[in-house]
């Protein structure tokens, strides 16, 4: 199983979030790949203001988001991530960059793991060859400073309010250390 994925499982295994055991799979209900859909769009929306601002740590910070979520969502179906051939037009134009999460984006609402591997691959090799970070060290910031912040939300499976709002990440703490000179 991929590590950040075990990492992810973990998380939703400390906070009572629903997942079935590995390998057992099942398919996303519709209202959970529109909840899962609102928070990387939510996630998308950061990381393209920090590309505008042209703040290198922020933008990791919301590709990390992203492919956190993305994870979330291969984790709630009990899947592994699914090895994709990802690429984006490296002709340094944020341009291309933008193009290629919105669509990696738009594509995660068929609520399949494929489409949810292939973003969180996209978010692994931007924030590698784009803004030339170390992911993993970045990925275990992330992750350690949810499980420090989160608080574990009550709530039924079918208030997806409550679900958004336990399932929505924290502000990202600095991942400057993570940022190659």
């Amino acid at each position: 199983m991929n590590k950040h994925l075990q990492l992810v499982r973990a998380f939703h295994e400390q906070f009572g979030i629903e997942q079935p055991d590995y390998p057992e799979t099942t398919h996303l209900s519709d209202m959970d790949i529109v909840m899962r859909q609102a928070l990387l769009m939510d996630c998308g929306s950061e990381t393209f203001k920090a590309i505008t601002a042209g703040d290198l740590a922020k933008i990791l910070a919301g590709l990390v988001d992203l492919a956190y979520n993305a994870l979330a969502a291969i984790a709630c179906r009990g899947d592994d991530v699914i090895a994709t051939s990802v690429r984006w037009r490296q002709d340094g134009s944020v341009l291309s960059v933008m193009r290629v999460l919105a669509d990696k984006i738009n594509s995660c609402s068929s609520g399949e793991s494929i489409h949810y591997s292939a973003l969180y691959n996209i978010c692994e090799q931007l924030s590698r060859g784009f803004i030339n970070a170390d992911f993993d060290k970045a990925f275990n910031i992330v992750h350690a400073n949810l499980i420090k912040s989160h608080a574990p939300a009550g709530g039924t499976s079918h208030d997806y309010g409550q679900r958004i709002a336990k399932e929505t990440l924290p502000q990202a703490p600095d991942l400057s250390d993570a940022l190659y000179e």
